[in-house]
């Protein structure tokens, strides 16, 4: 189904051909392509008054899910009972914070970019890492995910839960 990339900030350029293409490898990978998916792409401001009103926490973020199926097991793929209800959610992401930190890591913008993304995707699939076994559920799906995305692209991307616990 669709694909939505929306970028509402102007504090990084962002490039939509490659940052589709990634996601839309990572969405063959999770078998959600016939799901909608919405991906904003916002600047530090936005991003913490979404982190402030929906998490309480007041700071930037790299990124925040909003999943249209919201009692998903992790795991679970969504079970559409209607047309409409034929999507995953949204991710926004705060691509200025994930700018700023992979500045100060000297790592890869649109690598990072694509690991967040996947990320958010686990997210949006029940995925949670408030526990160290939800931790080490969630890692183990972004590895496997990004595992395959590497093989396709001959990338070397590392999950973003890699140093939670």
């Amino acid at each position: 189904m669709s694909l939505l990339i929306r970028n509402l900030q102007r504090a990084i350029p962002i490039r939509r051909v490659p940052l589709r293409k990634n996601i839309e490898q990572i969405r063959r990978i999770l078998g959600v392509q016939q799901f909608d998916l919405g991906v904003i792409c916002v600047n530090n401001r936005h991003i913490q008054l979404l982190n402030r009103n929906y998490r309480w926490k007041d700071s930037p973020t790299d990124v925040l899910s909003f999943p249209f199926h919201e009692n998903l097991t992790a795991g679970e793929l969504p079970q559409p009972c209607a047309r409409g209800e034929y999507n995953l959610g949204d991710i926004f992401l705060g691509v200025e914070h994930i700018y700023q930190e992979c500045e100060e890591n000297k790592e890869d913008f649109y690598s990072i970019l694509t690991v967040t993304i996947a990320h958010g995707m686990c997210h949006l699939l029940g995925y949670k890492h408030s526990t160290e076994a939800e931790w080490q559920q969630m890692y183990e799906k972004e590895a496997q995910i990004l595992l395959e995305l590497n093989r396709l692209s001959d990338t070397n991307l590392q999950p973003l839960t890699k140093h939670h616990f």
